[in-house]
This record gives C-alpha cells, sequence and structure tokens, in this order.
C-alpha cells in the first residue's frame, strides 16, 4: 500500500537545519526547493525538513511535537562519533531489548538513536 514514508519537521532556519542533517548526521540529500525543503534520507526514513511559506503557522522544536529514531549496529560508537561533531545526548536508557539516547537538532526537535539488543 505505502511506497515510502516521509517525517516533516518544520524549522525556521533550513540551512542551519539542512547543515545538521546532511554534515553532521551524514544523510544523503534526495532533493530541494531552493528556500523552502530539503528531503534527506535515513535508512529508508524520508525527512522533509521544511521552512515555512509566508503567513503558515508553524511551531518548530516544540518538544515531543516529533521524534526521529535512527538505529544504530553499535550505540557507543555512534554516539562517541556524534559528540565529536557537537552534538549533546542525554544518558543512555537501558531497556529489556534495546538502549535509547536522546538527542535534539538545533532547532530543539528530539531525535534519538536505538540499539536493539
Amino acid at each position: 500500500m505505502f511506497k515510502s514514508s516521509t517525517v516533516t519537521i518544520v524549522v525556521d532556519d533550513l540551512k542551519k537545519a539542512e547543515k545538521f542533517y546532511v554534515e553532521t548526521l551524514g544523510l544523503p540529500v534526495q532533493f530541494k526547493v531552493e528556500g523552502h525543503l530539503v528531503q534527506v534520507e535515513a535508512s529508508g526514513l524520508a525527512i522533509g525538513l521544511v521552512h515555512p511559506r509566508e503567513g503558515q503557522d508553524s511551531h518548530p522544536g516544540k518538544s515531543g511535537s516529533v521524534h526521529i529514531g535512527l538505529e544504530v549496529q553499535e550505540i557507543d560508537a555512534a554516539i562517541e562519533s556524534l559528540k565529536s561533531r557537537g552534538v549533546e545526548f542525554q544518558p543512555i536508557m537501558e531497556e529489556e531489548a534495546t538502549r535509547i539516547a536522546y538527542f535534539s537538532d538545533p532547532e530543539g526537535n528530539p531525535l534519538y538513536l536505538i540499539e536493539l539488543k
């Protein structure tokens, strides 16, 4: 039924958001609409970074509005790599089948790394 999925994140500073997702996280750009949209790809998940058009109501960075999870093979190595690029993490949450570490993009949107045990 569904061909693909996209998570859309409204941002105030599209260039800053693009730099974070492309340079810091290392995600490739799928396509761009200059000044309005940058879509990146993360292991089958499309993430649309959208700057609202003039007159559109937006509330970027509101905690709890969007969560993006990125599964990793080795969470400790991934955290160290991203920390070296300036990403700050909350303590790892250990659960029975997972290890999860939350962090935020420059707009305050919540993301997390997850390692399945």
